[in-house]
């Protein structure tokens, strides 16, 4: 049974919505750190509500925070174990949250940083029919040889900073190397200067991301 997921939302600006944005936060933060990307994008995208739901495990090493599943770098193989068990959460979510706008399942964008990012990597590629487009900062694509049982191949954009010291820049070549390996369409930003975060122009560059793949640009 999947762990019933739930965080902040923003309604879409014309009052209807047309299109999906779900957050998905990193490791000991929760759905608050990313819900006022929304604002940000709500004039590129006025018909689209946003979500940004908690993830399902109190964490560990941030205790007012949450985790997709946990991580103690003592095991190479915790971060494909841990997407594989937090997978039917989130999708459980996505599905609900969908059907609670009247959407289709192609009217969802994923847009995550690091771990997060790792999961809209993960669900975001497995999802029966393909979302919109996958937006992922400053993460990694978990388990890169399990690419050969994705049936879908929705739009992907990488961005990362070059000063990353938590989620290493060699994480965006070996993903983009990766997807490309899989002919999943896949472009890249690298932002200079920036550490682990995402800064005004990694910002722009995803809010037009997301604009074009709904159809809006």
């Amino acid at each position: 049974m999947p762990r019933a997921l739930d965080g902040p939302r923003l309604s879409p600006r014309s009052g209807r919505a047309k299109q999906l944005v779900v957050f998905l936060h990193g490791y000991g933060a929760d759905g608050n750190d990313l819900i006022d990307l929304g604002q940000s994008w709500a004039g590129l995208m006025p018909d689209a509500a946003f979500a940004s739901p908690h993830a399902p495990e109190p964490c560990g090493m941030a205790p007012m925070g949450r985790q997709w599943w946990e991580l103690t770098f003592r095991d190479p193989a915790e971060r494909w174990r841990g997407s594989v068990k937090a997978a039917p959460d989130l999708d459980h979510f996505l599905d609900q949250e969908l059907q609670r706008h009247g959407l289709a399942q192609g009217a969802l964008a994923l847009v995550g940083f690091s771990q997060g990012a790792m999961m809209a990597l993960h669900c975001g590629l497995r999802r029966p029919v393909p979302p919109a487009a996958i937006l992922a900062y400053s993460g990694t694509l978990v388990g890169p040889e399990h690419l050969g049982t994705v049936k879908t191949k929705p739009p992907v954009l990488l961005v990362h900073g070059d000063q990353d010291t938590i989620i290493p820049v060699d994480a965006l070549f070996e993903t983009m190397a990766a997807l490309g390996k899989a002919e999943i369409p896949c472009q890249w930003h690298l932002a200079s200067g920036v550490a682990h975060g995402i800064d005004p122009e990694g910002l722009r560059h995803g809010g037009l991301f997301l604009a074009q793949n709904f159809g809006l640009k």
